[in-house]
């Protein structure tokens, strides 16, 4: 066995190790980039992951030249380049020397820094199986051309790297999915255990000022009674947020459900909703048990406008009241820590996230989130 054939051979048994022990894809990604440039030589090397509507990231980064990392690696973050353009529309199938780097000449063009003598790199789609998941790129200085060979292995390492981001995001939903069963749990628990005390003592406090005349002694069970009432109360929204009861009969039931355990007033308008694929329901459920929260606390009215309308593409849901609103434009800062963490969510989901309010006049939020075909 020839020294390159032990080297592959090296190279890819360190970087399956170092794969199989990751736990999270961006971590995995900076970690296995670094090693994987040390171990064949070269100098840089960056991860775009893409989504399916053809969006993409930088994931993962190694010594890139200064110009690359100028105004915080606005040349890496935005715009287009061939080898991305190659992998939307197919031609990208496998390694392949890139002719050159449509970032470096822009970077050259606007003398946004030095750039190493770095001109070409190879392109690697990352892949498991028919799935898709980004790109793996790697350059040197002076270096215009990669061999067969040094793209074979390329190529192995891209189909490690994309098995290992298969693996984890399966992970991930399985961890999900568990967790979905002891929010379910705990609900139950919490009903059968805390909620019927509450209600026991509610009762026993109320049939108790039946057997007595002593006017303080009322007043203490009246007492008694209305903090068992708020307890009561309060743990039924908790059991909501933990298992949202009703959900199994669709998200629009939920969400109505919800707002009656509120006290709220909903006019609504549900279309085409029947068959969302679960972890749209449950985000969805996340994001109208916020929304409708918000009404409920800063609104000052109990009547609020749902809708959730699906086409084919795409889920719509929109919560908007009448209420006392508040100053905002698109360059705002959120002004909610539960508003912030709603367009996080969205984000996540490739969606948009829009909220529009004017004082006296009322708030809406609307999000939009993709369907995944098939979903």
């Amino acid at each position: 066995m020839n020294d390159n054939r032990v080297h592959e051979l090296t190279t890819l048994k360190i970087i399956a190790e170092k794969l199989n022990e990751a736990t999270d894809v961006e971590d995995m990604l900076k970690e296995v980039l670094k090693e994987l440039l040390q171990l064949i030589e070269l100098d840089t090397g960056w991860i775009f992951l893409i989504n399916k509507q053809g969006e993409y990231e930088l994931a993962a980064d190694y010594s890139l030249p200064e110009g690359l990392t100028w105004n915080r690696k606005k040349p890496m973050c935005q715009g287009g380049c061939w080898c991305i353009d190659r992998y939307k529309d197919g031609r990208l199938k496998k390694a392949a020397n890139i002719i050159s780097c449509k970032r470096i000449e822009e970077v050259i063009e606007h003398n946004w820094g030095e750039t190493r003598g770095i001109t070409h790199h190879a392109t690697v789609p990352l892949r498991a199986g028919d799935e898709k998941f980004g790109l793996l790129n790697v350059a040197a200085p002076n270096k215009t051309h990669f061999s067969n060979e040094e793209l074979a292995l390329l190529e192995s390492v891209a189909f490690q790297i994309g098995t290992a981001i298969k693996r984890i995001e399966l992970v991930k939903k399985e961890r999900r999915h568990a967790l979905i069963e002891e929010r379910n749990r705990l609900a139950q628990d919490l009903h059968d255990s805390v909620n019927q005390l509450l209600f026991s003592i509610m009762l026993t406090a109320r049939g108790t000022k039946e057997l007595t005349d002593q006017h303080d002694i009322k007043e203490m069970l009246t007492y008694m009674q209305e903090l068992s009432q708020e307890a009561l109360t309060e743990m039924k929204a908790l059991i909501w947020q933990l298992r949202p009861k009703g959900l199994e009969n669709g998200i629009a039931a939920a969400l109505l459900n919800y707002a009656t355990v509120l006290g709220l007033k909903i006019e609504s308008e549900i279309s085409g909703v029947n068959t969302l694929p679960c972890h749209i329901e449950e985000e969805l459920w996340r994001f109208g048990q916020e929304a409708l929260n918000n009404c409920k606390k800063h609104a000052g009215t109990n009547e609020v406008f749902l809708s959730i309308t699906r086409s084919k593409q795409i889920v719509k849901m929109i919560v908007s009241d009448r209420g006392i609103g508040f100053h905002y434009d698109e360059q705002a800062v959120i002004p909610s820590l539960g508003l912030k963490g709603m367009k996080e969510r969205v984000m996540r989901l490739n969606g948009s996230f829009n909220i529009s309010s004017t004082p006296s006049k009322g708030t809406k939020i609307e999000i939009m989130i993709p369907l995944q075909k098939g979903g």
